[in-house]
């Protein structure tokens, strides 16, 4: 799978993408078609890329060579169709010729400023030279492309008397003459170019896929040095300290609202999580598999420490399903999910994320449902993290529980603008198989109709 399916899966992950620094096209098109990485090796190898360029980028940040590098890959064009058609023998046209000609000079600019910046080794270019040198004929060092005298003894002869001709309006016959003369043999140029270049092919569009690819690590070393971003490590557990999501977290800091990381660990099996509303456990779902999927397609984790099991994917119902224009139910289009996350579980180790299964129905047939559900995941190769507000399901699982409201961590009044300042968004073990009752309690502080409350009251001490 790669990033372009991912973005579409998962909304945090797609804030993460359009929060890159990208400075070409073609360094966003590597990125979409980065794929998930599932070799240790591999993803190993590319955190050590990106570390190495986390430095550099900090060292030269606003310095010559960093400046230089990305001045280049603003000035990148994509030449995937250009050189697909050099590549298959197709005579180039002027624009082809001068895009390769750019493309041979700013690789070489990018070149030296990679190699000052230390990262010669992680970002190899390709030497070009010969390839600017003949398109630059005249040695004039610059990348505009001409089709020049030098290329062909009869055109400087035909290009004067055409100019002489064009100066003095003369015979308009003999000047269309030798206009026709003279694309004729720039055709004939550009065609002995592309046969002149052909050998190239591969070679320059190597050198294509690593400027881009350059643009993509420099994007991930931004990324990660502007959001203080961490290297995972790999092992058999999933495991986050300080875990934060960046959307939120960012959202946050603007309203100057209060912020909490969050620690959490995973083991093979099911980990049921309950907490009052409120209390961040969608959040946390949502947390957990975009770290997931930044750090499987090589990138740094919003965490302070984090160590992640290689998984074959990430599979998530959370939120409202509801499918309208398919005639989907909110339920039927949860359960559908659920029964295709099953499916593909049997078959390959995941990392599952549901949000309040079967919530949608009626409480005794939904709670069943639960139940059922978490008994098969834990047979399965999976990391399974649920949410409910089922009580006394009676499964052997793992169980979280998030702290929610605790009134001594502000010294103000409790309301609906401030509640977030008394929520602990921590996790504790809890191994009682009841959920926390604060529907009340949270009715009342965000101020709702008192007459509901004081009646659903009344009906629980009934």
């Amino acid at each position: 799978m790669k990033i372009k399916e991912l973005i579409k899966q998962d909304a945090g992950f797609q804030y993460i993408i359009d929060s890159m620094d990208f400075m070409s096209s073609a360094g966003r098109r590597c990125m979409l078609n980065t794929e998930f990485y599932n070799n240790a090796d591999k993803l190993r190898a590319e955190w050590n890329r990106l570390n190495l360029a986390i430095q550099a980028t900090r060292e030269f940040k606003y310095k010559k060579p960093y400046i230089d590098l990305r001045h280049c890959l603003m000035c990148l064009h994509d030449l995937q169709g250009t050189l697909a058609s050099l590549s298959n023998h197709t005579a180039l046209n002027e624009v082809e010729l001068f895009e390769i000609k750019n493309l041979s000079q700013l690789s070489q600019t990018a070149k030296n400023a990679i190699a000052n910046m230390g990262l010669g080794d992680i970002l190899p270019i390709p030497e070009t030279t010969e390839v600017f040198s003949l398109l630059d004929p005249d040695h004039t060092g610059i990348a505009n492309f001409y089709i020049y005298d030098s290329y062909d003894p009869r055109l400087t002869p035909l290009r004067r008397e055409l100019n002489a001709l064009q100066t003095s309006e003369g015979d308009p016959v003999r000047i269309s003459q030798l206009l026709a003369e003279q694309n004729e043999i720039q055709n004939e140029v550009c065609l002995r170019l592309s046969d002149q270049l052909h050998p190239w092919s591969k070679n320059l569009i190597t050198t294509m896929e690593q400027m881009a690819y350059t643009d993509f690590l420099l994007a991930k070393a931004d990324l990660s040095i502007r959001w203080e971003l961490s290297q995972p490590e790999i092992g058999d557990i999933i495991e986050y300290k300080g875990l934060v999501n960046p959307r939120l977290k960012e959202r946050n800091e603007k309203q100057k609202l209060r912020y909490q990381p969050v620690d959490i660990t995973l083991h093979l099996g099911v980990c049921l999580i309950t907490g009052a509303n409120m209390a961040g456990k969608t959040v946390l779902l949502k947390s957990v598999g975009t770290s997931q999927i930044m750090a499987q397609c090589g990138m740094y984790v919003p965490a302070s420490k984090a160590v992640i099991r290689l998984l074959e994917g990430v599979v998530t119902s959370i939120g409202d399903d509801q499918d309208e224009m398919n005639g989907l139910s909110s339920y039927a289009a949860e359960i559908i999910k659920i029964s295709d996350i099953l499916s593909t579980c049997r078959s390959r180790e995941m990392l599952v994320l549901i949000d309040e299964p079967a919530r949608t129905t009626n409480p005794v047939e939904g709670k069943a449902l639960v139940q059922a559900i978490i008994k098969i995941l834990n047979t399965l190769n999976s990391f399974t993290l649920i949410t409910t507000h089922y009580s006394q399901l009676g499964v052997d699982c793992r169980r979280l529980r998030v702290k929610g409201f605790v009134e001594d961590l502000a010294d103000l009044p409790l309301n609906p603008q401030n509640i977030n300042r008394f929520i602990d968004y921590s996790l504790t073990e809890d191994q009682s198989d009841n959920v926390p009752h604060e529907a009340l309690r949270i009715a009342t502080i965000l101020q709702c109709d008192s007459e509901m409350i004081a009646l659903a009251q009344e009906k629980l001490l009934n």
